[in-house]
């Protein structure tokens, strides 16, 4: 087997990095008063962060909170997020974050297959998740409410220790959780060559705590002494992250490659205040990346590549202008990681040959929670090359050692930075009475358009209704995974050996909503139609017409909301945009904030007489 290209020499870490509390605490030692976390207007320094996360330490002792036991997290993006989070592992518990908007079938699959002793948060999220084990309320002030325990010392929590279970679409209808390790965030944000954070830089927190890129928000700013800014949000509109980036002065950030494409086409102003940017999720677009470079050239921008199983990111490339000019390649592995493209044998393919990667190195996560078999699967031992996971992503490698990435050898996807295993929403679909066969695939109307289609075969009997199966799937799943789109079929296009031809089934349209009959709309109607059929691609002309229905998803909704603001001057919330996801309703909404901003627009004002 031929040597694997040796890691950039930039990218070589010479001795073990400490472990993530014991950095943050150095920190607070030395700057005691500098920034550490900005939440709203709470504000809190090193100092007090970290008293805090101590004094809550001291308080899941109390509450029988010990080294190894896995907590779950049940809360809003907050600063308290922050401290209990430090203070779990300062505990030595591993952390498993829960998503408040996740169904409750699904919750309670992660608690059990994480192995959960305790479920710590919000008081009132933890109130309506009744029933899903022992709980405890967290106080709202981060600074106060745990007085009266004894402090207890820091762990000594190993690297190998597990720090977050975060949880992943699962091909057999179950999602899977990855054991991260403490070595593997450790090196991933200590003094990363791959982007620049400094103490004097402030990193946005605005991704799900269950998404792995807010490992990369948070403790790259505190394994640096710089600050995390908040995003208070939940789920932040483009004017949200340009209001956060500027009010705050942040200097770097992360976004999915979805959302980087949407902001890059609107030459978004937070690339104007910030320096560094990371993408990651899905391939970069060469033409979206060139924009944003020739309009902001001081902008260091990073194209990161990883599954969850390898620590957020694996390999990372520093994008110039001259990358533009083909593929954005995903570079070279980084800070303990390695990469190997190895053929069906598990052998080494010639530089410029396609061939699978697999990641190995100190950063690769423990395995599945609760999963054995599927972790043994997943995780090889490899006869030369030591433990390794397999991506299922097919690659080339350069003969620099720079990798170019060449799609899926495999079904899974991506859609908006989340990694989908089609097999997952399949098992759902087929579990329902009405449904005989379904098939999940990503159809694309545009370039920057990505939508998650489910395509169905009738179980003889009543036909299924397309929104009730959607309904039944939002009961069980996530709403990322619950398709965009979802059309009936007679059968499925099969490939030349029997398989489900997904590239023919992603041609083929989505929702078809018929048009007859529609009454004629609004002037305020007609305005809010065509700012949606500029961003769905199709043409709307019913006031009853549903967003959904047209294959709208949430970053198409980032799209509408923006382009509301803009070309009608009313901002719209994203709850209140789903709330009534109607061109009718939206037209209202409009119409209210119009006459509520304009009050002399009301038709119950007092006419303006002069005085006489």
């Amino acid at each position: 087997m031929a040597t694997p290209s040796p890691p950039h020499p930039t990218d070589r870490k010479e001795e073990p990095v400490t472990a993530l509390p014991a950095q943050v605490a150095r920190h607070a030692e030395r700057t005691p008063h500098a920034l550490a976390v900005v939440d709203g207007d709470t504000t809190l320094t090193y100092r007090q962060l970290v008293t805090s996360a101590r004094c809550l330490a001291s308080h899941l002792h109390g509450h029988g909170v010990r080294p190894g036991d896995r907590v779950a997290l049940l809360m809003p993006r907050s600063a308290r997020t922050v401290v209990a989070q430090l203070a779990l592992w300062w505990v030595g518990a591993a952390c498993v974050p829960l998503d408040p908007a996740h169904p409750r079938p699904r919750i309670e699959a992660m608690l059990a297959d994480s192995g959960t002793t305790l479920t710590v948060g919000d008081g009132k999220l933890l109130a309506s998740a009744a029933g899903t084990g022992a709980t405890l309320a967290l106080p709202e002030d981060p600074l106060s409410g745990f007085g009266g325990e004894a402090p207890v010392p820091a762990a000594d929590m190993g690297p190998d220790a597990t720090a977050l279970v975060l949880f992943t679409s699962g091909s057999t209808g179950v999602p899977k959780g990855v054991a991260v390790t403490h070595g593997g965030i450790a090196e991933l944000v200590t003094e990363p060559r791959y982007v620049t954070v400094t103490a004097r830089d402030r990193v946005l927190f605005h991704s799900p705590t269950t998404f792995d890129a807010s490992t990369f928000e948070v403790w790259a700013a505190l394994a640096n002494g710089g600050s995390v800014v908040v995003c208070t949000t939940e789920r932040p509109s483009f004017e949200d992250l340009a209001h956060h980036v500027e009010r705050y002065g942040v200097t770097v950030a992360f976004f999915t490659t979805a959302l980087f494409h949407q902001l890059a086409a609107r030459r978004s102003r937070l690339f104007s205040v910030l320096r560094s940017v990371v993408v990651g999720g899905e391939a970069m677009a060469a033409q979206q990346a060139r924009a944003v470079l020739r309009a902001f050239p001081w902008l260091e921008l990073v194209n990161g590549y990883g599954p969850t199983e390898t620590t957020t990111f694996a390999t990372t490339h520093r994008v110039t202008d001259a990358d533009c000019d083909g593929p954005v390649p995903i570079g070279r592995p980084f800070a303990g990681a390695t990469a190997h493209v190895l053929d069906e044998a598990g052998l080494p393919v010639a530089d410029g040959e396609r061939g699978d990667l697999w990641i190995g190195g100190s950063r690769l996560a423990n395995g599945y929670a609760g999963r054995p078999e599927l972790t043994a699967e997943r995780f090889v031992e490899h006869g030369s090359l030591g433990r390794l996971y397999r991506t299922g992503d097919m690659v080339a490698r350069r003969a620099d050692g720079v990798l170019d990435f060449h799609g899926r050898a495999d079904d899974q996807v991506k859609v908006r930075g989340f990694r989908i295993e089609p097999g997952e929403i399949e098992h759902l679909l087929r579990e329902q009475p009405e449904v005989d066969d379904a098939a999940v695939t990503v159809r694309r109307p545009t370039e920057g358009d990505a939508r998650l289609a489910a395509f169905v075969v009738a179980a003889p009997g009543p036909v299924p209704r397309a929104e009730t199966l959607r309904t039944r799937l939002a009961a069980h799943l996530p709403a990322h995974l619950v398709p965009d789109e979802l059309t009936l079929v007679e059968r499925f296009p099969l490939t030349v050996s029997g398989k489900v031809d997904r590239r023919a089934l992603a041609e083929l349209r989505g929702v078809t909503v018929t048009e007859d009959r529609a009454e004629p709309l609004t002037p305020l109607q007609q305005a809010v139609a065509d700012i949606w059929s500029n961003a769905l691609g199709c043409e709307v002309a019913r006031a009853d017409a549903d967003f959904i229905a047209y294959g709208g998803h949430s970053l198409l909704a980032l799209i509408v909301t923006d382009d509301l603001r803009e070309e009608l001057g009313v901002t719209l919330t994203l709850p209140d945009f789903f709330a009534a996801p109607t061109v009718a309703g939206h037209a209202a909404l409009v119409e209210r904030t119009l006459l509520a901003n304009h009050s002399d627009l009301h038709p119950d004002a007092p006419e303006d007489t002069d005085g006489h």
